[in-house]
């Protein structure tokens, strides 16, 4: 296996190849070769994705922000590709073994388990059987097994030739037998063999079974004791939940391949010589190879396999939910009352202003054990009177029906102007207790913080949920069994996405929420919100030049997404970049206005052609991107706020009764359907075959997070707490 030729050592520094790159991927996406390289000069230059898909659409060609994704996803994995490549070439030459076509194959390999196949043969190894036979001197046997020729001697000599007292050989059969062990692992270690084995494995089924003696402690997966499914059919979900079971220690996994189909392939495989003396020793080696090595082998690459297919599918599923939760239509800036309900330890009461302010905090007792509903009303009549309140978000945990009911006898009772909307609580604790709810209201408690909370959810939900983590906001899909590093990224991509898509008011935003504007981060977050506290509000958006460490670079990507509302500069309260702002002047010039009076004057931007100002050097998709946002400068894309309304005779699972008709909300959609929250403290499930008349794929394409929706109940569960509704007309 020695290079037969001196070059083969020679390895380059970086395998990574740009321009193939691009043209590979290219064909892929189906876009222009430029396309992808543009893109990827502008990443190399350490521009954001939100930045590119808004301000860079001339040198993309008007790439969205998925696309822009996946070539940067498919950057980093070409690169590690190559690293990798260049290590295994690296190990392989420095034992002497690099042959030119092994070198090729391993440059040419696309696949990063087939090159890990190729690599198997040198990798360091752990004490196998094989290893021990190597030790014992038993190699050349079985060389002369893999070569399958004439013996050089009898069958007998052979044998007996390998036999050492000193190497613990004692006999013909011990020398044979870790001849054959050796043969086995080579065997094993075969590329080919591998690849057949992985191909075979999509034609097979995964078996589940419950371990021994935990059927009543596992009950919650009954319905995996004894299943049966093709891997090629497996549901990304149905294989996490086995795989739940697994890691709590009640069921087991089982690859069940034709196992005779499969071993008599391998014999055609690596049996070449029919009439060769060792024949019937090497099928049965063909046997031990298939059962020992190779099938644990193949079922261990395909769990892998279908653990990272179902993580893609769950943090998919994690962040679209996300997005719809975190682009939930704001109620706005109005006087809102947040109330945190409870039963012993009362109802937790917090008023904020327009902005969010916090203003006044109370505790009241409408609920059982102390139903003081008299003093309740009389505390919550005389805060909403007192501050003007328009709004009150009730949380949805525990007591909250009954605060409900409370508070809707109160608004009739007294004819108030008021509206009342559910909140979901899901994360609002995990926020109360966090370092960023202490540095925000150092000297309140925490369960005000949590109501204080509930009020900024109605008001802007996105500013709010953004100061937590998003696996606590409870919308995922089995978020915690999945690879915790990339559902964080992928989270955060989304939320990235989310708050620069709706913009970000410079003289509001808590840190939290500043972090994920393009080019800020963390730190320039906390130093934006320090200049704010020492210096006023901004006037403009130049004045973030002046921040400590916000540089150059920082401000070009994040100005466009920063709002600044009744400052000295119209534009900054627009997406218009201060790159534009001499376009807008022209622009002005042309139709003989101030820039102000242009602004936001749908029927005087009218007059503007994109045409007409291609010649002042700015592309045609910023010219009609500028046109648009004057048009209707800052426009939020979130929808209009809508609250539901929940059934007055329905408070828990026992009011609940097949063929009932009712609205809820979906706080959760999976790959098996969604789930809506019906005022019971215990959401429904709306399974796929019932989220409408015609037959869907995905949940997703009916419904999403946040949606009002009418619902049928078709069974109650009480014991398991499974609500089951429909969406069917009938």
């Amino acid at each position: 296996m020695k290079s037969s030729s001196g070059s083969a050592s020679v390895i380059p520094e970086s395998l990574f190849d740009l321009s193939e790159f691009c043209r590979s991927l290219a064909t892929e996406m189906k876009l222009q070769g430029q396309q992808i390289e543009n893109t990827v000069q502008l990443l190399e230059e350490g521009n954001t994705i939100p930045f590119i898909a808004r301000y860079r659409k001339e040198v993309t060609r008007g790439l969205d922000e998925t696309q822009l994704r996946a070539i940067e996803d498919g950057l980093a994995k070409a690169r590690e590709l190559a690293d990798r490549k260049h290590t295994i070439l690296k190990t392989i030459a420095e034992q002497g073994l690099l042959a030119d076509a092994l070198r090729r194959q391993i440059m040419e390999c696309t696949d990063r388990r087939l090159l890990e196949d190729l690599y198997l043969p040198f990798k360091p190894k752990k004490r196998t059987r094989a290893s021990i036979a190597r030790e014992r001197g038993l190699q050349p046997l079985a060389d002369i097994l893999l070569s399958q020729q004439k013996l050089p001697k009898s069958k007998a000599e052979l044998l007996r030739s390998f036999i050492s007292e000193s190497k613990d050989v004692p006999d013909e059969q011990a020398a044979l037998q870790g001849a054959c062990d050796i043969v086995a692992e080579t065997w094993s270690e075969d590329a080919g063999a591998r690849q057949l084995l992985i191909e075979q494995a999509e034609r097979a089924e995964l078996v589940s079974a419950v371990k021994r003696g935990k059927a009543e402690e596992g009950s919650k997966f009954e319905s995996y004791f004894d299943c049966r499914e093709r891997i090629s059919k497996m549901p990304s979900h149905r294989f996490l939940a086995m795989q739940r079971g697994v890691d709590e220690g009640v069921l087991k996994l089982e690859l069940a391949m034709d196992d005779d189909a499969v071993t008599s392939r391998l014999r055609a495989r690596f049996i070449r010589n029919p009439a060769f003396e060792f024949r019937e020793m090497l099928e049965s080696t063909v046997s031990d190879c298939y059962q020992r090595l190779l099938h644990p082998a193949t079922q261990s690459a395909t769990l892998q396999k279908l653990k990272e297919k179902a993580d893609r599918e769950a943090i998919e599923v994690f962040a679209r939910n996300l997005r719809e939760l975190l682009l939930a239509a704001p109620a706005g800036p109005q006087v809102t009352i947040g109330l945190d309900p409870g039963f012993r330890t009362g109802c937790k009461v917090a008023v904020v202003d327009e902005t969010g302010k916090f203003l006044k905090s109370d505790a009241i007792y409408p609920t059982p054990p102390r139903n003081d509903v008299e003093q309740a009303g009389k505390t919550l009549l005389n805060l909403i009177r007192q501050y003007g309140a328009t709004l009150i978000a009730i949380g949805n945990g525990t007591a909250s029906r009954e605060t409900d009911k409370f508070v809707t006898d109160l608004i009739r009772q007294h004819d108030l102007q008021v509206t009342k909307v559910m909140v979901s609580e899901a994360g609002a604790s995990v926020y109360s207790a966090s370092e960023a709810a202490v540095e925000e209201y150092p000297d309140l408690d925490v369960t005000v913080r949590g109501a204080i909370s509930i009020a900024h959810r109605l008001q802007d939900p996105l500013a709010e949920l953004v100061k937590i983590n998003p696996q606590s906001i409870g919308v995922g899909q089995y978020q915690h069994d999945v690879d915790q590093s990339l559902l964080q990224k992928a989270l955060d991509r989304e939320v990235q996405s989310c708050v620069n898509s709706v913009g970000v008011d410079l003289n509001m935003a808590s840190p939290s929420l500043l972090a994920y504007v393009a080019g800020i981060g963390n730190t320039l977050a906390r130093k934006i919100v320090d200049y704010r506290n020492q210096n006023g509000r901004f006037q403009t958006r130049e004045q973030l030049l002046k921040v400590p460490r916000l540089g150059q670079k920082a401000f070009q990507q994040a100005a466009g997404f920063l709002r600044i509302r009744n400052g000295q500069q119209p534009l900054d309260n627009s997406a218009v970049h201060p790159e534009q702002y001499p376009l807008v002047k022209v622009m002005a010039t042309r139709l003989q206005v101030p820039v102000t009076s242009l602004v936001g004057n749908e029927s005087l931007v009218k007059q503007l052609s994109p045409a007409d100002f291609l010649q002042t050097g700015v592309g045609e998709f910023t010219v009609r991107d500028v046109i648009a946002e004057l048009a209707r400068p800052g426009r939020d894309p979130r929808s209009q706020f809508k609250a539901v309304t929940f059934s007055d005779t329905v408070h828990d699972m026992a009011d609940l009764s097949p063929g009932m008709k009712l609205e809820g909300v979906v706080t959760n959609v999976t790959r098996f359907g969604a789930f809506v929250d019906i005022g019971v403290h215990q959401d429904g499930l709306i399974h796929i075959s019932q989220l409408a008349d015609r037959f869907i794929q995905d949940p997703s394409e009916e419904v999403a997070v946040g949606d009002i929706v009418k619902v049928t109940v078709l069974e109650v569960d009480a014991a398991r707490k499974r609500i089951s509704l429909s969406r069917k007309s009938r």
